[in-house]
C-alpha cells in the first residue's frame, strides 16, 4: 500500500516519527507521500524525506489556506524549489471556502499558476478542495488540455462529483472520511471506478474509525482499505493491489 498524502514531517510527529514510520511498515505500507503546504513546512517536510529516504517522497506547491495578499511572492519562492530538488508533484493546491472566501481570487490564481507549473514539469497535481468542488472542477476543465492528471484528495463528496472529477482524468483520495458512519461514502465507494482510486490518511489530520478525533497516521491507511473491501466485492489483495498500481502511475513511483 501507499498512503498518498501524509503530513509526518508535521510537529505532531516529533516524538514518534521513527516509530510511526516502523509501524506503517508493519502495515504493509511501502511508500509515505509527502505534500508541502507554506513556505515553512518546507524544510522540516524536506528533512523528513532524507530521514526515511526508502519511504518518503516529497511534493512542492501552496495550499489554499496559506494564500494571503503575498501570494506572487510566495509562488515565486516556491516555484524556484523546483529547481533545487526532485519533486514527485504539484502539491498540494486547490481551493478552500470552508472558513472564509476573502482571498477566493487569489486562490483561484495561485490554482491557475500551479496547474500550469504541473503542465509545464509533466507532474501531476494534489488538490484540496472544501466547499470548492464546483469552482475547482470548472478551473480544471479550463485549464485541462490533456496534460494535466492529479488527485482530489480526502475526496468525500457525490458519486456525481465523483464522476465529474474521473471524467476530466483525474484520480480520488479516499482517507479516514470514508469510514465515518455520517461521511456518506457507504453510498459512494460501491460505484467508483478502481481504476482512479488510491488510498490516503491526510495524517495527523482525519483519522479513521475507530482512531476518529484522535491523531492520524499513515499505519490506518490499511483501515482505509478495509473500509473499501466491506464496500464492494474486491479482496484485500485486490484493492492493494489496484490503487497501489494506480498510485506508482500516477506519481511515477518506483516500486
Amino acid at each position: 500500500m501507499i498512503d498518498t498524502h501524509a503530513h509526518i514531517y508535521a510537529n505532531e510527529f516529533d516524538h514518534d516519527r521513527d516509530e510511526v514510520v516502523q509501524r506503517a511498515s508493519e502495515q504493509g505500507i511501502t511508500q509515505i507521500l509527502l505534500p508541502n503546504i507554506d513556505l515553512e513546512s518546507i524544510e522540516p517536510m524536506l528533512a523528513t524525506e532524507a530521514a526515511y529516504p526508502n519511504h518518503c517522497r516529497s511534493m512542492m506547491g501552496l495550499h489554499p489556506c496559506y494564500v494571503d495578499e503575498n501570494v506572487d511572492s510566495t509562488l515565486e519562492t516556491i516555484y524556484q524549489w523546483f529547481d533545487k530538488h526532485p519533486f514527485i508533484a504539484v502539491g498540494e493546491i486547490g481551493i478552500d471556502l470552508y472558513w472564509d472566501s476573502t482571498y477566493q481570487a487569489q486562490q483561484e490564481q495561485a490554482f491557475i499558476t500551479q496547474l500550469r507549473w504541473a503542465k509545464e514539469k509533466d507532474l501531476p497535481v494534489v488538490i484540496h478542495t472544501r466547499n470548492s468542488i464546483q469552482e475547482t472542477l470548472e478551473l480544471l476543465r479550463q485549464e485541462q488540455d490533456g496534460r494535466l492528471r492529479g488527485v482530489f484528495h480526502c475526496f468525500g463528496g457525490s458519486l456525481e462529483e465523483a464522476q465529474a472529477i474521473n471524467d476530466i482524468g483525474f484520480h480520488l483520495g479516499l482517507g479516514g472520511v470514508s469510514t465515518f458512519k455520517n461521511g456518506g461514502m457507504d453510498k459512494v465507494i460501491p460505484h467508483l471506478d478502481m481504476n482512479y482510486v488510491i488510498l490516503e490518511t491526510d495524517c495527523p489530520y482525519l483519522a479513521p474509525v475507530p482512531h476518529r478525533g484522535k491523531r492520524n497516521e499513515p499505519a490506518y491507511t490499511r483501515l482505509v482499505l478495509e473500509r473499501i473491501v466491506s464496500l464492494t466485492d474486491y479482496s484485500e489483495e485486490q484493492v492493494d493491489t489496484m490503487t497501489t498500481r494506480n498510485a506508482v502511475k500516477l506519481f511515477n513511483l518506483s516500486q
